[in-house]
């Protein structure tokens, strides 16, 4: 399987320690710990490649902080000493406004180092991690996509990312702060320390407040995410939902449903508004407080010439930055918490273990005959419940077999075992005589195609679908491709051809023509073994009739596994395969499974065209003999 580089160093994989059986946790959390070091030490992976900038970053941090604590000192100094000795012809000013000027331009310079060097970091640490999560995504086994919300998945590739940015960007700054804070402390009890307690006097109070404020918005903040995920549940299943609403004229209903919905998200988003605004006008006026004491006493032991002027202006100062960094570390607090919840469900994502993987001494085959065999297969998707049991079954090279049978009789497992996107609980499946499991899973996708009945394409141009699978295709074998399948009318009547944009699934193009779209595709791939897994089975008959003359051409040389309801397609089969309950009850071609006299007989003698059919009316002339 072709895999794509994350930078050297990023450790992103599962370590040792993990558990196997790790799968992604339903609790979508907004607050973690304040501190995970099991999360902090799988995203230093992360950082790890980026070492060098970010030693700039911590060193551009320290000159900041350093600048912004000589600044004022450097203003005292032009207060206290040069000015008075400004008239007596002394150069001491021109030097003070020279240091002055200097610190500022340092200070700016510094400043703008670390925000352009970590926010750099920042994004690129976001791109790993996406990056890591899609190529791990793409790889899991589709036992896990099966039972995982692909909502859930996007949350983590887009929101929970960007929680971990976040904390990346405000964390060096955060140390900055700190760092900032205790230098402010320093000088000012080494100012005055007198002045200097009686200033941090008014932080105990900041911290009471904020002992007894953070548990309450903590609360306010999950009620607004909760309330947002109702209502955004809420308006995706009524547009989801719109045909059925408007066929019901639920309308009315659903809107005032919708609108309690929407009224208790409003309360939630402003009590949680109230909650994260209450902090800055608390910190502006304990702010405001300590203003007030250096002024009110710093003034007075100014006039007492207790201390120098110069002094106390360095105070207001300090003070006007004493209390930006304690806000911001206040804010920190509740980054972490996020960053450690979306870090850890992060990584529970990454812990999937991968359970379809190749072998150290995988076999990477040149040429396939085509040839598959099962051997004794028994297989399911959850513990203790068999859909196939002890299947047997040999497909010789170049031959088309059918697997007919009711909704659950293992006709899709075969097929995907095939492929391997599934291992076999026990037994073999074998392509020409190799265990699949010993083959690369590169063989199996240069040499098996599959067209399901839900195609799905992909944005971009009609010629890239249907050349997805082989990217070195011309625009040639495109076109002989569609001819084939009868698509290439209708792709010329687009106002770009081949060139033509699909939204996203192929929205904008009827089921039929993504279907037509998809044959085509599996056509250019040119692969020995072909997989039809009820690819006719949502088509118009005249369709129908065109892609089975396309198909003859297709399946010449070709094995061909052919899943189907509707009878009618598959008796020109080689071999048809009856399955019922996971077990093969028939097999033989078209006549001589109507010589039989079995199942297949008896459904294909009737009006109904697929074992389905058949189920359902027996279903009802039981209810109707009960009554």
């Amino acid at each position: 399987m072709a895999t794509t580089s994350l930078p050297q160093g990023a450790d992103w994989r599962r370590p040792p320690h993990a558990v196997v059986g790790s799968q992604v946790s339903h609790d979508e959390r907004i607050f973690g710990e304040v501190f995970n070091g099991h999360v902090v030490k799988r995203f230093l992976g992360f950082v790890k490649p980026y070492k060098r900038p970010l030693r700039i970053a911590f060193i551009a941090v320290g000159i900041f902080t350093a600048s912004s604590v000589a600044i004022p000192l450097a203003i005292r100094d032009a207060i206290d000493h040069a000015l008075p000795e400004a008239g007596v012809g002394n150069s001491r000013l021109l030097w003070t406004v020279a240091i002055f000027t200097v610190l500022v331009l340092i200070n700016s310079a510094a400043n703008f180092v670390q925000l352009k060097l970590v926010g750099n970091v920042a994004e690129q640490v976001l791109a790993d991690l996406r990056r890591a999560m899609y190529l791990h995504l793409q790889q899991v086994s589709l036992r896990f996509m099966d039972k995982t919300e692909v909502g859930r998945l996007m949350s983590r590739l887009q929101g929970d990312v960007g929680a971990l940015q976040e904390f990346l960007e405000t964390s060096i700054f955060a140390l900055g702060d700190l760092l900032l804070l205790i230098c402010i402390i320093t000088v000012l009890l080494t100012l005055n320390w007198e002045l200097g307690l009686l200033t941090l006097s008014v932080v105990p109070a900041l911290f009471l407040v904020r002992i007894v404020w953070l548990p309450r918005a903590r609360k306010a903040f999950l009620r607004a995410r909760e309330a947002s995920s109702t209502c955004n549940g809420a308006l995706a299943e009524g547009i989801n939902g719109v045909r059925t609403v408007q066929a019901m004229i639920r309308e009315q209903v659903n809107f005032r449903l919708f609108e309690e919905k929407a009224k208790e998200n409003l309360e939630a988003h402003l009590s949680a508004s109230r909650h994260a605004q209450i902090m800055i006008p608390i910190v502006d006026t304990l702010s405001a407080i300590a203003m007030g004491v250096v002024v009110v006493l710093g003034g007075s032991l100014v006039m007492n010439q207790s201390i120098d002027l110069g002094v106390m202006v360095a105070f207001i100062f300090y003070i006007q930055r004493f209390f930006d960094p304690i806000r911001s570390i206040t804010m920190q607090y509740s980054v972490m918490q996020r960053a450690m919840a979306s870090g850890q469900r992060i990584f529970e994502v990454l812990d999937v273990p991968v359970d379809i993987h190749d072998k150290p001494d995988a076999v990477d085959l040149e040429t396939v005959k085509g040839e598959i065999e099962f051997r004794n297969v028994t297989f399911g998707y959850l513990p203790d419940q068999p859909i196939l049991k002890n299947i047997n079954l040999k497909i010789r090279p170049g031959e088309t077999v059918a697997l007919v049978g009711p909704t659950g009789s293992g006709k899709s497992s075969i097929a995907s075992l095939v492929h391997r996107f599934y291992d076999v609980w026990e037994g073999q499946v074998l392509i020409d005589g190799h265990d699949v499991r010993d083959l690369k899973l590169d063989t199996l996708g240069r040499e098996i195609a599959m067209v399901l009945q839900h195609p799905y394409l992909f944005t971009g141009t009609v010629f890239e679908n249907i050349r997805y699978n082989k990217t070195d295709a011309t625009m040639e074998d495109v076109i002989a491709a569609a001819e084939a399948v009868g698509a290439h009318d209708f792709i010329m009547q687009l106002e770009d051809g081949y060139q033509t944009e699909l939204d996203q699934s192929g929205s904008n193009f009827s089921f039929g023509q993504r279907q037509l779209i998809s044959f085509a595709r599996a056509i250019v791939a040119d692969t020995k073994i072909l997989v039809l897994d009820e690819a006719t089975a949502s088509i118009d008959s005249y369709t129908e009739l065109q892609i089975q003359k396309a198909l003859e051409v297709l399946l010449y040389g070709r094995t061909g596994i052919v899943i189907a309801h509707r009878l009618g397609t598959i008796r020109n089969a080689d071999r048809i395969i009856v399955l019922n309950m996971g077990e093969i009850i028939e097999s033989g071609n078209h006549r001589e499974l109507m010589a039989a006299d079995g199942l297949y007989s008896r459904l294909y003698s009737t009006s109904y065209g697929s074992f389905d059919d058949m189920r359902a009316a027996e279903n009802r002339t039981s209810v109707a003999n009960l009554s």
